[in-house]
C-alpha cells in the first residue's frame, strides 16, 4: 500500500490521479445546465448505503466513476447562475489552485516547525486585512474555520477583557437579526441563558442605536456587566449593515468591547464603489471576516482580527511538546498561540494566490457586480405586483414573498411560498433560500455569482410564481 503515499517515488502517479480527477470535475462544470438535479434523500441514500467501505475498488478510474454516481452528478453547484440560496459563492481559479497545493503539501499552521513560509504568508495576509479594515499598528489576528469560530473567539476575548469572575452578570448586545452563533457562543462560554440581549432593528433591519443605548444604560443600572456589543456588517438574512459609527460611539461611552461580524460584508473591504457602507468598522475591537463568502474563496477561509494583539493571549496555552514558553522569548512565530485550533490547514494560501493573480481590485469588482445585481433585482421585485420585497439591499441579498392577487389568508400565502421553494428545489431549475419575517414565511435570493443576470432573476421569479399558483389552484380544487 506504500504506492499510495505521496512522495518522491509516486510523484508521477500523483500527477496522473489528480489530472484525471480535475478532468472529471471540469467536464462536469462545463456540462452542468442547472444548479441541482432534484434528487431526493430517499433516492440517493440507497446508493451510498450500498457501498461496502471494506471492499476497495483498487482503481482510481473506477472510484471516480462511483463518485460520479454518488456525488458529482447530484451535487449542488454554486457556480451555476441560478443558485441563489445561501451565502455560498462561486470560487476563483487561483484559489482552487491554492487548495490543490496546500492539500498536497499538507502544512499544519500551528507551529513554525510545521509550516515555516506558510506561517509568514498567513501573518502577511492578517496584516493586509487589518490594514484594509484600519485597525491600527497594534492589530493582529488568525485564520479560522469560519464565522462561527471567529465570533466564538472574539467573544472569548471580550469575556476575559471584561475582567469579572461573575459570568452570570455578563451581557452581550446584538441585533434581533444577528447571526445565531452569538447565542451559541454565549452558551459555549458558560454564560447565563439571559446573557444575549436582543436589540430591536429598524425598518431596514439595522440595529436601533437608541434601543442599544437604552439597554446599555439599563445594564449599568441593574449592576450587570456589559461584555460586548456585536454589530453586524451584513446580516445573513437581509445583508443589512448596522450603524457602525454610532455603535462605536456607544461602546466607547460605556467601555464595552465592540465586535463587528462582517463575515458577509467583508467584501466591501475590497470594493471599488461601496467601501463607505462599512465605515466605522475601523473602530472595532475585533472583526470577523469570511473570505469564503464575499472574497470568492473555497470553504474554508475565514479570520478573526483584533485591534490589540495582546488580547489574543486569552487563547494562548503552552505545551512542552508543541509551543513551550521559551519559544516566545526566542521569537519563534507559532500561530497556535493565537488560535482555538491546534492542527490547522493552510487556508491562507488560497487568498494569497488570489491576491497575487487577481489583486484586491479584481475581488472588489466581482463583489461590486453582485451588489449592483441586487439593486437591479430589487427594482424588479418592487415593480412586480406579485411580490412583496422587504428591504432595499445594502449588499447582495433580497428577501421577498409571492402575494397572490385573490388570496388574503396569511397562512395560505405562507404555505404557497413554502411549496414554491420546495417545488423549485425538486425541479432543480433553481435553488433559493427561505426565512421568516415577523412570523411569516419569505423567500430569499443571496446573490454572490457575478454570472447571474437580471434575466435569471426574472426567470426564477416567474418559476416561483408558477409553482405558488399551481399550489393555490390545487388547494382550491381540493377544497371544492
Amino acid at each position: 500500500m506504500r504506492s499510495h503515499l505521496l512522495n518522491d517515488t509516486t510523484a508521477e502517479q500523483y500527477r496522473r490521479s489528480v489530472t484525471e480527477g480535475v478532468e472529471r470535475v471540469a467536464a462536469k462544470l462545463a456540462t452542468t445546465d442547472r444548479p441541482f438535479t432534484g434528487i431526493t434523500v430517499d433516492a440517493l441514500s440507497p446508493r451510498i448505503d450500498g457501498i461496502d467501505l471494506d471492499e476497495p475498488l483498487h482503481d482510481t478510474a473506477a472510484v471516480l466513476d462511483e463518485l460520479e454516481d454518488v456525488y458529482l452528478r447530484d451535487a449542488v453547484y454554486f457556480h451555476h447562475p441560478r443558485y441563489l440560496a445561501h451565502l455560498n459563492c462561486p470560487v476563483v481559479i487561483p484559489a482552487v489552485l491554492g487548495e490543490a497545493v496546500l492539500s498536497a503539501v499538507n502544512s499544519s499552521l500551528d507551529t513554525w516547525d510545521q509550516s515555516a513560509g506558510g506561517t509568514l504568508i498567513e501573518r502577511k495576509l492578517i496584516d493586509w486585512t487589518c490594514a484594509r479594515i484600519g485597525l491600527g499598528p497594534a492589530a493582529d489576528g488568525v485564520f479560522t474555520s469560519g464565522g462561527t469560530q471567529s465570533n466564538l473567539q472574539a467573544l472569548l476575548l471580550a469575556r476575559e477583557e471584561a475582567k469579572t469572575e461573575d459570568f452570570a452578570s455578563l451581557r452581550i448586545f446584538a441585533s434581533e437579526v444577528s447571526h445565531f452563533s452569538v447565542k451559541k457562543s454565549a452558551k459555549l462560554l458558560g454564560l447565563g441563558p439571559d446573557a444575549v440581549v436582543s436589540v430591536p432593528v429598524d425598518r431596514d433591519k439595522r440595529m436601533q442605536t437608541v434601543a442599544l443605548a437604552r439597554e446599555l444604560e439599563r445594564c449599568a443600572q441593574d449592576g450587570l456587566v456589559p461584555m460586548a456589543v456585536v454589530a453586524t456588517g451584513g446580516t445573513t438574512d437581509f445583508g443589512s449593515i448596522d450603524p457602525l459609527p454610532e455603535i462605536a460611539g456607544l461602546c466607547e461611552q460605556y467601555g464595552v468591547w465592540m465586535h463587528v461580524d462582517a463575515a458577509y460584508g467583508c467584501g466591501l473591504l475590497a470594493s471599488l464603489k461601496y467601501r463607505d457602507r462599512i465605515t466605522g468598522i475601523e473602530r472595532a475591537d475585533s472583526v470577523t471576516v469570511d473570505y469564503h463568502k464575499s472574497f470568492f474563496q473555497p470553504v474554508s477561509s475565514s479570520a478573526l482580527l483584533v485591534r490589540d494583539a495582546a488580547t489574543l493571549r486569552h487563547a494562548t496555552y503552552h505545551a512542552e511538546y508543541l509551543n513551550p514558553r521559551r519559544m516566545v522569548q526566542e521569537r519563534i512565530p507559532n500561530q497556535v498561540d493565537k488560535s482555538l485550533q491546534t492542527t490547522r490547514r493552510f487556508d491562507a494560501l488560497k487568498l494569497w494566490m488570489t491576491l497575487r493573480v487577481m489583486g484586491a481590485d479584481g475581488i472588489g469588482e466581482l463583489f461590486d457586480e453582485v451588489c449592483d445585481l441586487a439593486a437591479e433585482g430589487w427594482k424588479l421585485l418592487a415593480a412586480d405586483p406579485r411580490f412583496d420585497v422587504v428591504v432595499r439591499p445594502s449588499l447582495s441579498t433580497l428577501v421577498f414573498r409571492y402575494i397572490p392577487a385573490d388570496v388574503t389568508d396569511p397562512a395560505g400565502i405562507d404555505r404557497a411560498n413554502l411549496y414554491a421553494r420546495k417545488a423549485l428545489f425538486a425541479s432543480g431549475d433553481a435553488v433559493v433560500a427561505g426565512t421568516k419575517v415577523a412570523g411569516r414565511h419569505y423567500l430569499k435570493f443571496t446573490l454572490l455569482n457575478p454570472e447571474t443576470t437580471t434575466a435569471d432573476i426574472a426567470a426564477v421569479l416567474d418559476l416561483i410564481a408558477g409553482h405558488a399558483e399551481q399550489y393555490l389552484g390545487d388547494s382550491l380544487d381540493r377544497a371544492s
